[in-house]
């Protein structure tokens, strides 16, 4: 009896699991675009770098440095090119789903940042409050 439930259980889980509009895969990312020298890249990382893998947007998109001064990684497809540092880009198996450009200070972007999260369906735990 509980062996069946336990697989019944298991199917419920697959089932809603597969249905489910949003994208939880590890391959979900949230690439940095920066270059040497960016102050706002600075600023990131002082306000929010130290603490964004510990929150649930940085579990669901764990974040991707890249440097525009070398040549893009080949695993990654942006639909136009980087023009500001830093750009954030949700990518998802390399691929763009969105962009943040620039860094408007922590308050602003955690909201951004969830915006452009909800809008693709990338579930993530939110913040109470």
């Amino acid at each position: 009896m509980y062996k069946r439930l336990a697989i019944l259980f298991r199917a419920l889980i697959v089932a809603t699991c597969v249905g489910s509009p949003h994208i939880t895969r590890a391959d979900v990312v949230l690439m940095m675009a920066e270059e040497p020298g960016c102050i706002w890249c600075a600023r990131w990382n002082d306000e929010v770098g130290h603490i964004y893998p510990k929150t649930g947007e940085g579990r669901a998109a764990p974040l991707r440095r890249v440097d525009i001064s070398q040549p893009l990684p080949d695993d990654i497809a942006l639909a136009r090119r980087v023009n500001f540092t830093p750009t954030f880009i949700l990518l998802d198996d390399g691929s763009e789903l969105g962009r943040l450009e620039g860094y408007p200070g922590d308050d602003f972007f955690w909201g951004l940042l969830g915006q452009l999260m909800d809008q693709h369906g990338v579930a993530y735990d939110k913040p109470e409050g």
